[in-house]
């Protein structure tokens, strides 16, 4: 229960006549004042119902769009199994024609739910919505030239060039957002909370951590339900993270920069955790279903905003272990080969060298899981580790 004193210090609330489901909590319902003493840090619109709320909608939007965004891709958008092994193509050959491009629908979700459980004038909600929206229009012109133009995709260097551009538009609004607040451009160490003060190289290293978190997202969508399952747990611990960072003693009790406003985030991370909830309904084994760049790139790109708001990099390297270990497979895989003439595994990304070794997809997927799970835990466990 926070004291009146406490109460008065929280900046005024936003414009509400661009707000939508906050403008009629806070005007319509008499129980305001009472939610408003439970609220984060300086919303004064009932923070955690509205998160909890918003995972719920974009799972049931989700749920809702999925059969009649399934039928549609089935006749437009279909996955063609043509990677760099023989021996792959052989063991995918079932998921040949599969409906992709199903991260529109997700992407959808999010964007939706947002809308009606955001506060749109807040900074860091502007800034997902770009994110969400902009990352998946790259992914989908991936998508369409691999079905359209029966080649791979884009070429590796247009696309990261376009990933870069993106991703430098949204860390630069970013900067200016943070760069006068008590640690806003601050590298931190969670353990100790050692902090390196940034300045301008904070977009560097921003662009660097949008765009790697966007591939290694990526590179672990390769079997029914993997990148989505592991995204639920990541996802779900950085809906915590955002939340306490925008909570004032919450986050002075965990000893995590405090970063006004960045609660409202935490709407856009339950949207996104509650919207692939609902993709892993039509995704798991076997999938009706693949996210594919359209999915898999904005997912990616949204897990890393909410580190970059947060200032909890190395967190994310923690709870998004899994992504880290099969992007450092990939790139091993190729330095190895490069030098010695010899693969490292079987295949590239890990996930495939399991399938290689005639693994069940179900098992693998479900092991991959388990240790998401672990690590989305550890990294939440680490905040209180001084």
């Amino acid at each position: 229960m926070k004291s009146h004193s406490q109460r008065e210090i929280l900046p005024p609330c936003p414009d509400s006549s661009l707000l939508m489901i906050p403008w009629l909590l806070q005007h319509l319902v008499p129980l305001a004042e009472q939610m408003e003493q439970h609220a984060s840090g300086d919303s004064r619109v009932y923070l955690t119902a509205r998160t909890a709320m918003a995972a719920m909608t974009s799972f049931l939007a989700a749920i809702v769009m999925g059969p009649m965004a399934i039928k549609w891709l089935k006749s437009r958008c279909r996955e063609r199994i043509d990677s760099a092994s023989e021996t792959l193509n052989q063991l995918h050959a079932a998921k040949q024609d599969t409906p992709t491009m199903g991260g529109l629908f997700i992407i959808a979700a999010i964007v939706i739910s947002t809308l009606i459980w955001g506060d749109l004038t807040n900074t860091y909600v502007q800034i997902g919505l770009y994110v969400a929206i902009s990352f998946t229009a790259l992914g989908a012109v991936d998508d369409w030239t691999k079905i359209g133009k029966k080649t791979r995709g884009l070429k590796a260097r247009q696309k990261f060039v376009v990933q870069l551009v993106l991703a430098a538009v949204a860390v630069t609004w970013l900067y200016f957002e943070q760069r006068d607040r008590t640690h806003g451009l601050d590298l931190i160490w969670p353990i100790g909370q050692y902090g390196i003060w940034l300045g301008v190289g904070f977009i560097f290293w921003g662009v660097l951590v949008l765009v790697g978190t966007s591939n290694g997202v990526n590179l672990t969508d390769g079997l029914d339900g993997l990148a989505s399952g592991c995204v639920v747990f990541v996802g779900t611990a950085f809906v915590a993270l955002t939340y306490l960072a925008g909570h004032m003693v919450m986050a002075d009790y965990l000893s995590i920069p405090y970063m006004a406003g960045s609660g409202e985030l935490s709407i856009v991370m339950g949207a996104l955790v509650g919207a692939v909830l609902g993709f892993l309904w039509f995704n798991c084994y076997p999938a009706q279903v693949f996210m594919g760049d359209t999915g898999s790139l904005p997912i990616g790109a949204l897990l890393a905003l909410a580190a970059l708001v947060t200032r909890q990099e190395v967190i994310l390297v923690i709870a998004g272990g899994v992504f880290v270990i099969e992007t450092l497979s990939v790139i091993a895989q190729v330095g190895w080969f490069r030098m010695t003439g010899n693969r490292l595994i079987a295949c590239s990304p890990l996930h495939n060298h399991f399938v290689f070794k005639g693994e069940h997809e179900i098992k693998i997927v479900t092991r991959f899981w388990i240790g998401s799970a672990l690590l989305a835990i550890l990294s939440v466990a680490s905040l209180k580790i001084q």
